[in-house]
């Protein structure tokens, strides 16, 4: 009898990607699954204290293990996302979380067309 492994990472790639200081984009990311610890942390956050609204980029600096080049993923890091790749994140942190489909709205990089795909998770069976 084998034992079922625990995913606890997931790989994402952004729709639109967030640039560096270097100019380069960087799409490719990892997102570990989300612990109590992590919820204390947000919820005790003075920036979430002082603007509750700023807890989701908090939650997704603590949870993005990698994303691109970049060598640490902050808070400050993560304001510069476009809204369509904060949309990506916060959908894709709720499905890992909590095990939800998602459909999340994209643009084709080429006709530049609107449409939702669904979300799917590298890893997932």
């Amino acid at each position: 009898m084998t034992k079922q492994q625990l995913i606890t990472e997931f790989d994402f790639t952004l729709p639109r990607g967030l640039i560096d200081t270097k100019g380069r984009i960087n799409r490719q990311g990892k997102m570990r699954l989300a612990t109590a610890k992590d919820e204390i942390f947000v919820q005790q956050h003075p920036q979430v204290q002082e603007n509750p609204a700023y807890s989701i980029l908090i939650y997704l600096s603590q949870v993005i293990t990698r994303l691109g080049s970049l060598s640490s993923v902050t808070p400050q890091l993560l304001e510069d996302l476009t809204v369509i790749d904060l949309a990506y994140l916060r959908e894709f942190y709720n499905r890992i979380n909590q095990h939800k489909t998602a459909k999340i709205p994209v643009q084709c990089p080429h006709c530049n067309q609107d449409f939702k795909v669904e979300l799917t998770l590298s890893g997932e069976f």
